[in-house]
């Protein structure tokens, strides 16, 4: 969703006030909501975290921070997410008393996609220019951390977190949902990550948002030593043979990990392959049900993985305490 100027207003002005937020860390993600009739209201607003993105976010949170949960809002697309950042800050500072908001406890977390986006007046250009400034070889990179409030997501976006490659062995593989043996189906057999790799890469040479942002992918594959960089370049085509000859010969795990991780950098997850994951042919539930606790499953795994730069959005909800902790010491 998008927002005129007025309503971006009033978007902003109903997070200001809704006393939930007062010394919480406040996070602004993508997603839609669903539409509220009348006039909003901080109320009204506090029903959001029910919603995708801002749910599986929060219950990414590490589990030591359950008591102090920062306060997630939902607020359209990329643009919008920052749009509604910047306007929040102008609008606290116009009038502070009529705020619950801590500015320096104010994050967003947008999806890296491979649509750059521009952001103005601050300290880094693009959304292109965050990510690479915020990840070094799949992790974040811990020394520059603190200097972002604007994070992108170091894969494509949220939905290539539910498919990285140690799920399938510490979670799809043994998955019990609900006292139920609860075993997700791709193309009608139990799940296969790696299926799901080999039909990515097949399919990337006629992937039109790749095509269309071929210049985007070329450099990010560059920036992440995956190709080598040349002024002639290469095709669709071309790149699709590159990552069949390295997902076959890669030598170990670790460098297959490393290629599936390069592959969700730029390949979208969600429609063609993690909104076709099925639910169980013995599943007695609503398939809705089903998924619903699945993300939460996939999102208690992450909440585990605060410590380790290479789990991004736990790590980044850690990051986010820490700086909030500092910022409200003595």
């Amino acid at each position: 969703m998008s927002f005129t100027p007025q309503q971006l207003e009033e978007h902003c002005q109903t997070i200001l006030q809704s006393r939930r937020i007062q010394n919480k860390i406040v996070i602004l993600c993508e997603g839609s909501f669903a539409p509220i009739k009348g006039q909003r209201s901080p109320q009204s607003y506090g029903r959001m975290e029910d919603f995708p993105d801002a749910n599986f976010y929060k219950a990414c949170v590490p589990q030591k921070h359950n008591q102090y949960l920062p306060e997630f809002f939902n607020c359209g697309d990329c643009s919008t997410v920052i749009a509604t950042y910047f306007k929040l800050l102008e609008l606290h500072d116009q009038n502070p008393k009529n705020s619950y908001l801590t500015p320096k406890n104010l994050f967003t977390l947008v999806d890296l996609d491979i649509q750059i986006r521009p952001i103005y007046d601050y300290s880094f250009s693009d959304t292109e220019s965050i990510f690479e400034n915020l990840y070094c070889q799949f992790k974040v990179n811990e020394k520059n951390v603190t200097s972002h409030r604007i994070w992108t997501t170091g894969l494509i976006h949220k939905e290539a977190y539910f498919l990285i490659p140690e799920l399938q062995t510490e979670l799809f593989d043994k998955l019990v949902i609900l006292g139920c043996d609860s075993k997700p189906e791709y193309k009608n057999d139990p799940l296969s990550l790696e299926t799901i790799y080999w039909d990515m890469i097949n399919s990337l040479s006629q992937d039109k948002a790749i095509t269309t942002n071929f210049k985007t992918v070329q450099n990010r594959l560059e920036n992440l030593c995956f190709i080598e960089a040349s002024g002639e370049g290469i095709s669709p085509e071309q790149l699709q043979t590159i990552f069949k000859e390295k997902f076959q010969n890669a030598k170990d795990e670790e460098q297959k990990r490393k290629i599936i991780l390069t592959l969700l950098t730029i390949k979208n997850a969600k429609i063609d392959y993690w909104e076709k994951i099925k639910t169980p042919k013995n599943w007695p539930y609503k398939s809705k049900i089903f998924r619903e606790q699945l993300l939460l499953k996939i999102a208690a795994f992450y909440s585990k993985k605060s410590k380790n730069p290479q789990y991004h959005i736990p790590y980044f909800l850690e990051t986010a305490q820490g700086i909030s902790e500092n910022n409200n010491s003595p």
